[in-house]
């Protein structure tokens, strides 16, 4: 089953969201959208020339950043909390082209402790094959330091309610 993941930042009343990754309101960023789909955060991207290589492929600079973004809501939507990237291992198998349209993005925790989180993610082509993969870890703050320095507003924030209701603890 599919559900939208909501993005807090744009109600939180921040004025200066501008995050290059998930912010709608930054014109040169990623824009990215996000579903939660069973155990995994997904979201479809449309690659454009802007973001291009050599000629019809997507930078590798760009898949990284995905990459990184995608796990990054993994973090805040499943540890309760918020972390920064330490490490990141990436793996390019297959040029993404950027002709040939939307991509998927496909990330879940692997495993997280109160001070790290490991995330797995991947891009695939629009016929599903895997074309780039990431292990991420991640240093997680604590919930008190990510909520009052962080603007993290708690991982129920992030789940769109069902008939009314949203599940007031991380999945």
């Amino acid at each position: 089953m599919k559900r939208a993941i909501r993005n807090p930042y744009l109600t939180s009343g921040r004025k200066d969201y501008n995050c290059f990754g998930c912010s709608p309101l930054n014109e040169k960023g990623l824009q990215l959208t996000f579903e939660m789909e069973d155990e995994e955060v997904t979201a479809s991207w449309l690659p454009a020339r802007w973001a291009e290589g050599f000629r019809n492929v997507l930078h590798g600079g760009i898949q990284a950043t995905l990459l990184d973004e995608l796990c990054s809501w993994v973090v805040q939507s499943k540890c309760g909390t918020v972390g920064v990237t330490v490490s990141m291992e990436i793996q390019y198998k297959k040029a993404v082209l950027i002709h040939e349209g939307a991509i998927q993005l496909r990330a879940h925790l692997k495993d997280h402790n109160s001070r790290f989180a490991t995330v797995e993610g991947r891009i695939l082509d629009n016929r599903g094959s895997v074309c780039a993969t990431a292990v991420c870890k991640f240093f997680l703050f604590s919930p008190e330091k990510a909520c009052a320095e962080y603007d993290y507003p708690g991982a129920a924030a992030f789940l769109e309610s069902i008939g009314g209701e949203t599940s007031a603890t991380p999945l």
